[in-house]
């Protein structure tokens, strides 16, 4: 097993194009780290000089503490997994997995008994005699894993594997390849552009933007304290609301568009930055979940509301999404808004009667009676409120 420290990794094209700059980065020994980020963010460019597929423009890369700048693929001891499972399709399941041990001469013996303790291990003892046409999308990945495992490498690299699987077939394989790789035990570098698929697996996740690191940390201190705008719209399903706001010259309310918040001495404690924004403008982030039907009771405090018309309702068993319209001005970036998968309602960022109408979501419960066409207030937790510099981005936390 090994490290992969990258420090100052910087990636320049022959067409000048930097598709990876200054990247800092550990993952330790057993750790599954996640990179994510939309198309261009520079995340498979970072994964292929792990590889030894791409040369490392600046930088250093080490591997259990030995720099492997120049050290070609071969000498890297790093398995790659890809979205298209790259298997041989005249070949069994028992051959493609074995395949690379018979390429470095290994006897026949310790051939056929790592392959089929790799099989047992990916669930695939049944079906060591099948070709990889016989099998299904999930099956033909585990195959593609089992290939990799058997090598013993220092490192794992997984480059969007599971991309070409169903929606349903995703979620199983995104727990198995989890546990599977926790019980194998050795770093690996997982890619992909599902940041639910991050949330999900990682047991931390770097979020690349434009060939740069946004942020790393686990999950949940991506979604509970995101560093900037960016990871705030992008981590998150639904994508945290964004709004142009205004902090009273007093420091107790914010202003969002024509509806004003009570910011109380609690929150105002907790983030005494907040306090040099006074009578300034800032970006207020609202995550979906802390928007509730104040219908359904108890009745909100005093400034802890905003009111709202319904444009959409989702009902998804367990919530009802609610597209909303509200009387302010969006703050969302484009590409974070795209990856993320966020949908937008034509028509909903619009000037009507003279005021700028920004598109918003709730989660709320089931058992709320709000249809399309109404209008609707939310109680807001406003103690869970994140506030971003509108001129910079970055969070306000301190």
């Amino acid at each position: 097993m090994a490290t992969v420290n990258l420090e100052k990794v910087c990636k320049v094209f022959p067409n000048g194009l930097e598709a990876v700059s200054d990247l800092d980065l550990d993952v330790a020994e057993g750790e599954l780290m996640v990179l994510v980020g939309p198309s261009g963010s520079g995340k498979t460019t970072a994964l292929r000089m792990v590889a030894g597929l791409e040369d490392i423009t600046s930088g250093t890369l080490r591997m259990g503490g030995k720099e492997v700048n120049d050290l070609p693929p071969k000498d890297r001891n790093v398995a790659m997994v890809f979205q298209n499972y790259a298997l041989y399709p005249h070949m069994t399941v028992a051959q493609n997995i074995g395949f690379a041990l018979r390429l470095r001469k290994f006897p026949k013996a310790e051939i056929n008994a790592k392959v089929h303790e790799a099989a047992q291990l990916l669930g695939l003892t049944g079906y060591l005699n099948s070709k990889p046409g016989q099998l299904s999308g999930g099956q033909r990945q585990r195959v593609a894993m089992g290939r990799a495992i058997v090598r013993e490498p220092s490192v794992f690299l997984m480059d969007e594997p599971l991309s070409n699987l169903d929606a349903k077939l995703r979620v199983q394989m995104r727990a198995e390849i989890s546990h599977i790789q926790r019980r194998v035990g050795v770093a690996t570098l997982y890619v992909t552009h599902d940041q639910t698929e991050a949330m999900t697996m990682g047991d931390r996740v770097a979020v690349l933007h434009m060939g740069r690191l946004q942020q790393c940390d686990s999950p949940q201190a991506l979604y509970e304290r995101p560093d900037n705008v960016f990871v705030a719209a992008f981590i998150g399903s639904p994508a945290m609301n964004l709004y142009e706001a205004v902090i009273s010259s007093d420091g107790t309310e914010l202003k969002v568009g024509s509806q004003s918040l009570t910011l109380s001495s609690s929150l105002l404690n907790a983030r005494p930055a907040l306090r040099g924004y006074v009578g300034r403008n800032v970006v207020v982030g609202i995550r979906p979940e802390h928007l509730t039907d104040a219908a359904l009771g108890p009745a909100p405090k005093p400034g802890a509301s905003l009111g709202v018309d319904v444009e959409l309702i989702e009902a998804l068993g367990n919530e009802l999404q609610v597209h909303f319209l509200i009387d302010a001005t969006s703050v969302r970036s484009e590409d974070a808004q795209a990856a993320a998968g966020t949908r937008e309602l034509e028509g909903l960022q619009a000037i009507q009667t003279g005021v700028v109408r920004a598109v918003g979501v709730a989660r709320v419960s089931p058992r709320s009676a709000l249809k399309a066409g109404s209008r609707a207030t939310f109680a807001v937790d406003t103690e869970r409120l994140s506030f971003f510099d509108s001129e910079s981005g970055s969070a306000i936390w301190a």
